[in-house]
């Protein structure tokens, strides 16, 4: 009878975690970038993150430069759960003249950064 316990009792952890993990990794699976008139930049990111609600969603994506550094952010301040993908951008980022191409990642609240990433070479 224990052990008939202790399976269940593991299933039910594992199914609670499972849960939470489904979400997986936030992914950019499109991105653009437009210069203004005022030499700023515009980026836009299409994110595709199986949101479950305020435990695991997308809440970020950055823009970095060839050397990794990050050149702006864009917080997202709520999960996206009826609305995937979804589209959202960052306004006026200066982003150096010597700075060719960018990538563009996303960040979620329980994996963090790892999904996909898509790179930009900017028209200048």
């Amino acid at each position: 009878m224990r052990s008939a316990f202790s399976l269940l009792a593991l299933a039910c952890v594992s199914s609670a975690l499972a849960g939470s993990a489904w979400a997986g990794e936030a992914d950019v699976i499109a991105a653009t970038a437009e210069q203004d008139i005022r030499g700023t930049w515009t980026v836009s990111a299409t994110i595709l993150h199986a949101d479950t609600g305020w435990e695991h969603y997308a809440d970020r994506f950055d823009v970095l430069d060839e050397k990794g550094n990050v050149l702006g952010s864009r917080t997202l301040f709520h999960p996206h759960v009826d609305e995937q993908p979804f589209t959202r951008s960052l306004n006026a980022l200066a982003i150096p003249d010597d700075v060719t191409t960018i990538t563009v990642r996303a960040h979620d609240s329980v994996d963090e950064l790892g999904g996909e990433t898509a790179d930009i070479v900017l028209e200048r």
